[in-house]
């Protein structure tokens, strides 16, 4: 039977969230029912709210960084049994079938993932909401399992801010004497300093703020340049192997590009659009370095990435918030006020 739920929703771009009851589908076989315990905040989350993107549909129920506790299976469900503790990140489909999903990328879905909120399912073409919700239904291929121990309140922005960084130290095949170098120190720069760290690569820190140097170094980073800093960008030059670029908005990557080795690459996963200012290609060219993107992780990805957490004890800073401040946490985050993640407490959610 389908299921009655109180969610959050944002019910057009220009109001704020409020409460709002709205169906859930009917659990299939396959299907793990979860109760939402916390649920982290994305800046996807207010982009899709306010219809930034250009293709918010609404109402529109946010969130996809989920922890909860699982209370009913599907009959064809092996991988969870009511109890256990299980997450959500960004997607809850995909066909399964073309190239990328063979090799568990199911991220670059050639028919397109279907998205835990915003999104449409595959099989009764129903809209998806998110995780601002008491409950959220999903296939269990697309379930992750907590390990055990993790705290699951700091463990909820591991499923977007956390695998969305882990990726592309995995793609780029980071270790130990890599040099890899942050842009940006928010959700997704945090989870990148400890990441890297962790993987055992010597991490910077590219910041336009001198006061981030002690939160950077306690964070994981060895070493701190100043961006607006000529002298300090110029003795960088050609270091780095990989550049995660975590800055949400528009910005100048040209400064970033000289400073990466031979064959070295900036990878963009925080912004969205047109570069702008116009890329120089002159500085590509004379080091083969590359300019390039990486979308959150497949769902193999997203599991090995929260058990290295585990075993290696990381987990995301966060700042936990009632369901009922989400809109002042959203005007907090446009303005870098968090360290370095809002969690929301589902059990604070009322009518």
């Amino acid at each position: 039977m389908t299921m009655k739920v109180l969610g959050y929703a944002a019910k057009s771009a220009q109001v704020p969230l409020a409460p709002l009851e709205f169906t859930r589908r009917d659990p299939r076989p396959d299907d793990v029912v979860i109760e939402v315990l916390y649920c982290g905040v994305c800046h996807s989350d207010l982009h899709q709210a306010r219809n930034d993107w250009g293709f918010s549909t609404y109402p529109l129920v946010p969130g996809h960084e989920v922890i909860g506790r699982v209370t009913s299976v599907g009959k064809d469900v092996t991988k969870f049994k009511p109890g256990d503790y299980a997450g959500i990140g960004c997607m809850m489909d995909s066909c399964r079938k073309c190239p990328p999903c063979k090799h568990g990328l199911e991220q670059y879905c050639e028919e397109g993932n279907v998205q835990t909120y915003n999104g449409v399912d595959r099989h009764d073409h129903l809209p998806t909401y998110g995780g601002y919700s008491q409950t959220i239904v999903s296939s269990q291929d697309f379930v992750l399992r907590v390990p055990t121990g993790m705290d699951l309140k700091s463990a909820a922005p591991l499923l977007c801010a956390g695998i969305t960084t882990w990726s592309p130290l995995r793609h780029w095949k980071i270790g130990k004497g890599s040099k890899v170098a942050v842009v940006g120190l928010g959700g997704l720069g945090h989870m990148a300093l400890k990441l890297a760290n962790a993987l055992g690569a010597e991490v910077t820190l590219f910041t336009r703020s001198p006061s981030k140097e002690a939160d950077a170094r306690r964070l994981g980073a060895h070493n701190i340049v100043l961006s607006t800093d000529d002298a300090q960008m110029a003795a960088v030059k050609g270091q780095f192997d990989l550049i995660i670029d975590t800055v949400p908005y528009v910005h100048d990557i040209n400064p970033y590009v000289p400073t990466l080795n031979l064959d070295g690459t900036l990878v963009f996963v925080g912004f969205l659009g047109d570069i702008n200012p116009m890329l120089n290609t002159v500085t590509l060219i004379l080091g083969r370095r590359s300019v390039a993107g990486s979308c959150i992780g497949g769902i193999a990805e997203t599991q090995e990435m929260l058990d290295f957490c585990a075993e290696h004890g990381i987990t995301s800073d966060i700042e936990m918030i009632n369901m009922k401040d989400i809109n002042d946490a959203y005007e907090r985050m446009l303005k870098s006020d968090v360290k370095y993640r809002f969690v929301i407490d589902m059990a604070t959610l009322q009518a």
